[in-house]
């Protein structure tokens, strides 16, 4: 892996006199997979919103493939390459999931008015680049077979699929998932680390927010834990499940480790 190219530097966020994130400090490695964890209300889903511009923050600076993220807008971060899903599914009911897919590669797709309403030969070609980045993202995340359904029409853990369908339409560098197997039942959990799995061998670096330790211990490089919106440990999944603070706070005494 190549050194960090995204970091979180004294990252704060208050509500109030509420210390939500409180001076968080993190780097992301390219190609790896970082989970970030900790108990409810411990500030895991506030700095993924301040990461990506829903949220500003009180202090600190993100930088990410060496520029500042402060003050962007949560689409000019997104068009910087990280991109995110949310705890609820987002995805539009009314709409198909070959179109759902196909709105996330609005960046992508991108050509200008001109050639749009000439259809010119530029446009017929970017088209057909879309199509066929539909097509491979569908088949993918195993969606393939789906893309004529309306998103309201499958099942909870094919739209949490749909939603990673959509952000990789965007084409992520850092991928920012927020809590993707909630929800799910053992299977749809277990391909979904699968997916996970695959999208980091295709070069995307995974930011992670999940409260199944199944999933956290079985898939992260590195975890990253909070509570009470501050980082009281880092390190390997081994060195995580070990650590007396983080079990007291958070894992519980019975949790076994066999890494």
């Amino acid at each position: 892996m190549s050194s960090s190219f995204f970091q979180a530097k004294d990252l704060t966020v208050r509500f109030g006199g509420l210390m939500a994130v409180d001076h968080l400090h993190f780097e992301i490695r390219q190609g790896e997979i970082l989970s970030l964890i900790g108990p409810n209300g411990a500030g895991k889903t506030t700095a993924f919103n301040a990461i990506t511009g829903f949220l500003s923050l009180s202090e600190g600076s993100i930088h990410f493939c060496g520029r500042n993220l402060i003050g962007l807008h949560p689409f000019q971060i997104a068009n910087q390459g990280l991109i995110r899903t949310f705890q609820q599914t987002s995805v539009f009911p009314e709409v198909t999931v070959e179109g759902c897919v196909l709105m996330g590669t609005h960046k992508s797709a991108e050509t200008g008015l001109l050639p749009v309403l000439f259809r010119s030969s530029r446009y017929r070609k970017k088209e057909g680049e879309v199509s066929e980045q539909v097509e491979k993202i569908l088949a993918f995340t195993g969606l393939a077979g789906k893309a004529n359904v309306l998103a309201k029409n499958l099942s909870y853990g094919e739209q949490r699929l749909l939603e990673i369908a959509v952000a990789l339409a965007a084409v992520p560098k850092l991928l920012l998932l927020d809590e993707p197997v909630s929800g799910m039942n053992p299977e749809e959990s277990r391909s979904t680390m699968e997916l996970i799995l695959a999208l980091r061998k295709q070069g995307i670096t995974i930011l992670l927010v999940e409260h199944d330790m199944r999933v956290v211990m079985d898939i992260s490089d590195r975890i990253v834990v909070l509570n009470y919106g501050k980082k009281i440990a880092e390190g390997s999944p081994k060195e995580v499940c070990e650590n007396q603070e983080v079990v007291e706070a958070y894992l519980g005494k019975s949790l076994k480790c066999s890494l």
